[in-house]
């Protein structure tokens, strides 16, 4: 998704640093919208390639992982794809529906241009929800039972994602002011936190045991604050870290993809049951999220056909939250968020009323030569064209997406290094 300019009438709201709203509404709707351009099917071939190859051969190959535990993420692999082909089918159809409610707008990363002009839908990060939501509760029948001690959870975690897309879909018809959003995480993380059951201890890192006294720590309702403080990050920090054409997406499908293989590695490398089933829960979450996500990235790529609106965003958090929380790997995904966790550290000042915050804290489009040049605004986007100079969307995209795969890689560096040490 990239930036979208509001209409003269909406001038006068409220500013906030959120570089995914905005949509312009004529008087007068649409009766008969040209269809959007086709998905980009090549790119996502690659993408496929790329990200499945380390993915199934540590799957099959590498590590000794039980058949009945194979299985099941095959099985989830094979609703994924379903999902994956769903969604690429049910966006054209969706984009007509929000084309003709006036929910759509203009890129303004394009202003000046013929493609500035193009009413692109918008919020049509709802067919992903959807999907999402459809084949998380198909995939019950296939793997739990009643009695499952992980049911409860995994439909909580349903719960509090399917809330988020509502909640994400209600800020994207309504436009709710910027600080209301640090508050919709909390009240869509409520069933997750109601209805979870695990251990609430942390381990002391092994060089901090000799002035603790502890290795391990309970932490109690403390605990439970900070899943609900993650969920809060998660899922903002992909709301602002935004403004270009694939990004918002494009950031998901490179974090999912490195969850994806972080899952595998510790079931493989691991002999409690218990730990395994976590890790095997993340990915029953996890790869859904992909797949579907790759459909929509089909369409939002640059040139965007399609804008995700603040639904995706949110729901895409909210999941990897809730994945993070469930696996017990909520460092390492915090860790896997470094690119997320420096925009938000970049915008603190902003954020804060500190520093003067304008409505779309975006670069600078020189429609005659189609380059971005940075502004002053507390965004890694705009730090990269600081930078680095002047650059096309499409480049500047690639870039962050490149940034971003290079935290993942550090963060397996980093616990292949501290593995045994730390803890």
């Amino acid at each position: 998704m990239a930036a979208r300019k509001r209409a003269s009438t909406e001038s006068s709201a409220q500013p906030k640093p959120n570089e995914t709203a905005a949509r312009t509404k004529p008087q007068e709707p649409t009766l008969a919208e040209p269809p959007i351009a086709p998905p980009k099917s090549g790119l996502i071939l690659k993408l496929v390639l790329f990200f499945s190859v380390p993915y199934f051969y540590l799957l099959f190959y590498h590590y000794k992982i039980e058949p009945e535990l194979r299985k099941s993420i095959l099985i989830n692999a094979g609703l994924s794809l379903a999902g994956f082909f769903v969604t690429v089918k049910m966006i054209p159809v969706a984009s007509r529906y929000v084309l003709r409610r006036n929910l759509f707008g203009y890129d303004i990363n394009k202003k000046g241009t013929p493609q500035g002009t193009v009413k692109v839908p918008e919020s049509l990060g709802i067919v992903v929800g959807i999907v999402f939501l459809v084949l998380g509760i198909l995939f019950q029948y296939f793997n739990f039972t009643a009695d499952s001690n992980w049911l409860v959870e995994y439909n909580a975690a349903l719960a509090s994602i399917c809330f988020m897309v509502l909640l994400g879909f209600v800020d994207d018809v309504l436009d709710v002011p910027w600080r209301v959003k640090l508050v919709l995480p909390s009240i869509a993380a409520l069933p997750l936190l109601m209805a979870y059951a695990g251990h609430t201890t942390i381990v002391i890192p092994k060089p901090l045991v000799l002035y603790t006294g502890l290795e391990v720590l309970d932490l109690g309702w403390i605990y439970k604050l900070y899943m609900g403080l993650l969920a809060v990050f998660c899922t903002n920090s992909i709301n602002i870290h935004a403004g270009l054409n694939g990004l918002e997406v494009g950031q998901t499908v490179v974090i999912a993809a490195a969850v994806l293989i972080h899952n595998i590695m510790q079931i493989g490398a691991s002999a409690d049951s218990e730990y395994k089933m976590a890790h095997a829960f993340s990915i029953y979450l996890i790869q859904p999220l992909l797949a579907t996500s790759l459909g929509l990235l089909s369409y939002n790529w640059y040139p965007s056909s399609a804008f995700v609106g603040d639904t995706y965003t949110y729901f895409a958090g909210m999941t990897m939250a809730v994945a993070g929380i469930l696996g017990h790997f909520s460092e390492t995904l915090l860790i896997f968020f470094a690119p997320q966790v420096l925009n938000f550290l970049l915008s603190v000042p902003q954020l804060a009323g500190i520093v003067p915050c304008p409505r779309h804290r975006l670069p600078r489009f020189d429609p005659e030569t189609g380059l971005l040049t940075g502004t002053k605004d507390g965004t890694v986007v705009n730090l990269f064209l600081r930078r680095f100079g002047r650059m096309t969307e499409k480049s500047l995209c690639i870039s962050l997406l490149v940034f971003q795969a290079m935290a993942c890689c550090f963060c397996f560096l980093l616990r292949y290094f501290l593995a045994g040490w730390y803890k």
